[in-house]
């Protein structure tokens, strides 16, 4: 129950994260690694606790989604859904050994995405640069690598829409929808997996709407850039972490 209480405040956190500045991840799962998962279980545990939140999420944004120039946005949701599979199978085709030495990387790589979109990126300097079969090539490997980690991925998506000629707006929304599409396919092929700790994932689940819920309230009440900072610094205090505790 301790351990319970302990993962759904997390979730809160993460809720609460998600619905302010992203990286609601960062939360959940070092707390599932405390909670005695291994790497690969939790983040497993992980994309299928804070799914429910992606769904409310994209429907709350569902009038400004589009696709961009040139491509359709069920083209986009169709490789989103192939790629999150295509994630999904190869975590579960990699060893847990293997996945705990590649995921401090993969932390580190989704801080710097969300460090960069966070302060390094101008989205009102953005053009149109990419055609759209390079927009359909980058959310094909955006969505692999979404259901294989997932951490970053709505500031790649965000990056690659906008390129792609989509305005800021409608980029955030669709990026939203896709984000709970590529995950869809990998919870589905996670949900056959003995990697899944219900008890855990509940808990979280809950959370996660509940902090959304308050996020949503304290969207214009909290200092985000604070926020953001406190993200990154979490990120890199769960790197450092995780590569020590490498095997």
């Amino acid at each position: 129950m301790l351990a319970a209480a302990i993962l759904f405040l997390a979730a809160v956190v993460a809720g609460l994260q998600n619905a302010l500045a992203g990286g609601g991840s960062f939360v959940t799962f070092p707390a599932l690694v405390l909670a005695g998962l291994d790497a690969r279980a939790a983040n497993i545990t992980s994309t299928v606790a804070l799914f429910p939140g992606q769904i409310t999420t994209g429907l709350a944004g569902r009038r400004y989604v589009s696709g961009t120039p040139g491509l359709p946005f069920l083209w986009l949701f169709v490789l989103s859904l192939i790629g999150g599979a295509v994630g999904g199978l190869l975590l579960l085709a990699t060893p847990p050994g293997v996945f705990a030495r590649l995921v401090p990387w993969l932390v580190l790589f989704a801080t710097a995405v969300f460090a960069w979109g966070s302060f390094a990126r101008r989205p009102s300097a953005v053009t149109t640069s990419i055609g759209p079969t390079a927009a359909a090539i980058g959310q094909f490997l955006i969505a692999i690598y979404g259901g294989y980690f997932g951490g970053g991925i709505g500031i790649l998506m965000l990056a690659a829409l906008t390129m792609a000629g989509l305005p800021i707006r409608n980029a955030g929304s669709t990026k939203n929808v896709l984000a709970g599409v590529m995950n869809a396919s990998a919870v589905v092929i996670f949900l056959f997996s003995p990697d899944v700790y219900w008890s855990k994932a509940v808990a979280v689940a809950v959370g996660a709407v509940i902090g959304g819920q308050i996020g949503a309230w304290a969207l214009h009440r909290v200092n985000e850039r604070l926020l953001r900072v406190c993200i990154i610094a979490l990120g890199l205090v769960l790197f450092v972490g995780l590569l020590l505790d490498a095997p």
